[in-house]
């Protein structure tokens, strides 16, 4: 264990605030510098879907955001992010030595944008109407822990354009069902109003699974996770998040999700093709990647290699 390693786990003192709260952050994992290359480079590559898990044609078929996932898979510079040991050894500090990343999303917010609307996730069958990760013994109808999701700012993310919020100790209750079904419907989508801010969840209402109807948020507890570019957040799924409008003239938001899991979760349980957001993926390319230890389970489908075949354990660092 080299001294870098032992710097980036968290302290006792950091565990302990986020066992309380359910998040830590923001965490410089890049300079701003550094960033600006990175993202720089790696949009180009992402506008490239030939290597692409998800066929275009299928991924967006709809105003969807489900053709954001997994890009990582096929881009290697957003291969080398997820594996990136700033944060992997931060994540299995609270996960345990063995850790795989399942899933990663963009999360773009234009001016003018709407701002996402108060959710939590555990199984993840919220949009798609089935379980996507479950923890040892959990059901569906249980209260797991959800999955750890490192958001990284891409671009600077302010009140402005959008910055996410957070309601910190929210994750030990489910204020929602997930065994519940909500609406698409892409009308929607940048013409919801909550509370007296703009505020939708990708064509749904995420208000539709709430366990009390008459049930509010608590926004006087709201804290908003202003980050610069290149510096990121870890938080569970089940800690109460949402995002602010996008009420800037010029500026654009980036984010990029990361999320992980211990090898002991069972991913896309019993599933091979996931429907969400007016999108349709097929798994068949899909795989979990070691991000930290080993696979000591072996019931997940596991990547030794990116879809442009270059070996994982190249971006290893």
């Amino acid at each position: 264990m080299t001294a870098d390693t032992e710097h980036w786990q968290l302290s006792e003192t950091e565990l302990e605030f986020f066992r309380e709260n359910g998040y830590i952050g923001p965490i410089t994992v890049y300079t701003p510098e550094e960033m600006d290359a990175l993202w720089r480079k790696a949009r180009r590559e992402v506008l490239d879907r030939s290597h692409a898990a998800y066929p275009v044609d299928e991924a967006m078929s709809g105003a969807t955001n489900i053709a954001n996932y997994d890009r990582h898979l096929d881009v290697d510079l957003l291969m080398q992010h997820v594996l990136n040991r700033r944060i992997t050894e931060r994540v299995a500090s609270v996960l345990g030595p063995n850790v795989l990343c399942w899933r990663t999303e963009f999360f773009p917010k234009y001016p003018g944008d709407e701002g996402t609307d108060w959710h939590q996730a555990d199984t993840f069958a919220n949009a798609s109407g089935k379980p996507q990760i479950l923890w040892p013994g959990e059901t569906e109808d249980e209260f797991g822990k959800g999955t750890i999701t490192v958001w990284t700012a891409f671009t600077d993310s302010t009140r402005e354009n959008g910055c996410l919020q957070i309601i910190p100790g929210t994750h030990h209750r489910m204020n929602y069902d997930e065994t519940k079904r909500m609406t698409y419907d892409t009308r929607k989508i940048n013409s919801e109003v909550k509370e007296g801010i703009p505020r939708g969840f990708f064509g749904y209402d995420y208000r539709q699974l709430q366990i009390d109807p008459d049930w509010k948020p608590a926004e006087e507890d709201a804290f908003s996770l202003v980050m610069e570019r290149g510096q990121c957040v870890i938080f569970w799924s089940t800690l109460m998040h949402a995002s602010l409008p996008n009420i800037s003239a010029k500026s654009h938001r980036m984010g990029f999700a990361t999320r992980y899991v211990p090898t002991s979760v069972r991913i896309y349980p019993d599933t091979d093709r996931v429907e969400e957001y007016g999108g349709s993926i097929p798994l068949d390319k899909w795989g979990a990647v070691v991000a930290h230890g080993e696979d000591d389970t072996g019931h997940n489908k596991i990547l030794k290699e990116s879809l442009r075949s270059t070996p994982i354990s190249r971006f290893r660092r």
